[in-house]
């Protein structure tokens, strides 16, 4: 089932032996400090870099919105069918949950495959093409990597934890 706007109902998981994703209190209480650093340094890089001046606002933002929704849709694509998801925003930023029990490599793959689809393909693509197309996938590879600032962070994260971790509403668990 898919949430739009409303969180998952409570889970009835019995959470003995899950840790926290984040286990430093500090820093699971100041994560979107992190997040918002990284994203204002990624908007100085592209404003100092000219991504933003290669046509007019109303192109700019149409991409924008075609890319934030293509974003969130290979977020869905990696767990649309072994869970239900959740929409829901918290200032600004809009956060897609789920309730699937995930592997490592699924959930770095749930948080990767935006950044690698609409980021890294496009600046690799970039060596190839020239004039507005280069303009243009510059520009979404930019948008894209502004837009997954806590994706990347979590990314990291994951790669961090054990080879055997499951992942389940941020927790983790190491099976034996």
């Amino acid at each position: 089932m898919f949430y739009f706007m409303k969180p998952l109902p409570e889970s009835t998981m019995d959470f003995t032996g899950w840790q926290p994703f984040i286990k430093n209190d500090w820093f699971r209480k100041n994560f979107m400090l992190f997040v918002y650093a990284l994203q204002a340094a990624l908007v100085a890089a592209s404003v100092l870099l000219g991504v933003w001046e290669f046509t007019n606002w109303f192109v700019k933002i149409a991409v924008f919105c075609i890319v934030y929704v293509c974003h969130e849709l290979l977020h869905i694509v990696v767990v649309w069918r072994i869970g239900d998801l959740s929409l829901t925003h918290s200032g600004i930023f809009f956060w897609l949950n789920s309730d699937a029990v995930m592997s490592k490599a699924r959930f770095w793959t749930f948080m990767t495959l935006p950044f690698l689809g609409l980021t890294a393909v496009p600046a690799v693509l970039l060596l190839f093409v020239d004039g507005f197309l280069f303009e243009l996938l510059l520009y979404i590879a930019w948008i894209n990597a502004i837009i997954a600032g806590s994706d990347i962070i979590n990314s990291v994260l994951i790669l961090l934890k054990p080879n055997r971790a499951k992942f389940y509403r941020g927790f983790y668990k190491t099976e034996k």
